[in-house]
């Protein structure tokens, strides 16, 4: 594997000194880019797109093509692991997904085996290792996944969903049952995601979307327990450095000392949470990653190179902040407000990291 040019991001996830703020976007691969939707016409439909390693490693690149960003993230979806476990993953036009297969029963739970990454997920580690050849060194290479609750929602719900009926049913009604499906979820992400650090994925996100829509006994119960979980069980080290961890609940500030405690590298923060207060409560135990509002990038250029000053004003001096969004980019976003944020990161940066500057 190529020696890495660019790796502030790994750095700053570690809390090492760095020159600037790295910076990346969630969703950096995807609809806001014309050249994203060229190629997704050429795929067919989304699915095709994310089960072919050249098209999935050319929409990696696209971004990174575009702006002087400091990490490349697999271009995938959360969702392929419970379509590995059976449960028939399609998207429907203007629905979002759909399992054809929803986990409601016993009967249901009891079938989920724990999937093998080598087999029915064998593309995204092809993707994975023509992503880091495309790559040659250039920027570190985000693998992820999405947190087991987070997973089990759309699994239990058939889809997406606004009430959450039935899989907080399954939760308050059956814990036993949900807490199987859990853990089946939690072996196989952990399984996925050592697999994709095998193939070259130098640092891990996990994806805890829906998370914040638990009570803060349940969050620790059903959803951060399995985050734990996934932790403990991952390859922390590969190609001779470490292999940084991030979690990110969405709606998850009011836990961040508990999540700094699963032994995380570093946690990402949507924009309903303060910076400064949120280094605070975590002292030096973990890195942050986040935070700016999504819509900020709808705004001027002048006003997002503001918010991004805000941002950073917030966080401070010194290394432990990856500058991202607080969600991923919204697909209407104009691509130059995108180059105007990093922009803005890498040149405003520079006076908070005086030790290499």
């Amino acid at each position: 594997m190529s020696e890495l040019k660019n790796d502030r991001f790994l750095r700053a996830l570690l809390k090492e000194p760095v020159d600037v703020t790295p910076v990346w976007m969630m969703r950096q691969a995807g609809r806001y880019l014309p050249e994203y939707k060229a190629t997704r016409a050429r795929a067919g439909s989304f699915m095709d797109l994310c089960m072919n390693p050249e098209l999935a490693c050319e929409v990696t690149m696209q971004p990174l093509e575009r702006y002087p960003l400091d990490a490349a993230i697999l271009f995938s979806d959360i969702l392929t692991v419970p379509d590995a476990m059976g449960l028939e993953l399609r998207f429907a036009e203007g629905e979002g997904p759909i399992f054809d297969r929803p986990v409601r029963s016993e009967a249901d739970v009891k079938r989920l085996p724990v999937t093998d990454p080598h087999a029915e997920l064998q593309y995204v580690m092809d993707a994975v290792s023509t992503i880091r050849k495309e790559l040659d060194g250039r920027v570190p290479l985000i693998g992820f996944a999405g947190s087991p609750w987070t997973l089990a929602t759309y699994m239990v719900e058939g889809g997406t969903s606004k009430e959450y009926a039935y899989v907080k049913g399954m939760l308050f009604d059956r814990p036993d049952l949900m807490h199987q499906l859990l853990d089946t979820t939690a072996r196989s992400v952990t399984a996925y995601l050592n697999a994709q650090i095998d193939a070259g994925a130098q640092a891990i996100q996990i994806f805890d979307t829906w998370g914040g829509m638990l009570t803060p006994r349940d969050y620790n119960e059903f959803s951060l327990r399995y985050m734990q979980q996934i932790v403990d069980g991952l390859k922390r080290e590969s190609e001779g450095r470490k292999v940084p961890v991030i979690l990110f609940t969405k709606g998850g500030g009011q836990w961040l000392e508990a999540m700094a405690e699963t032994g995380a590298d570093a946690l990402g923060l949507d924009w309903t949470t303060d910076l400064d207060e949120a280094r605070r409560r975590v002292g030096d135990r973990v890195a942050l990653q986040g935070n700016m509002d999504p819509t900020v990038l709808y705004a001027s250029p002048e006003r997002i190179r503001q918010e991004v000053a805000t941002i950073l004003e917030s966080y401070g001096e010194g290394s432990g902040h990856v500058f991202n969004l607080g969600h991923g980019i919204h697909q209407h976003v104009d691509p130059e407000h995108a180059g105007a944020f990093i922009e803005a990161v890498h040149e405003l940066s520079t006076k908070y990291h005086p030790s290499l500057t």
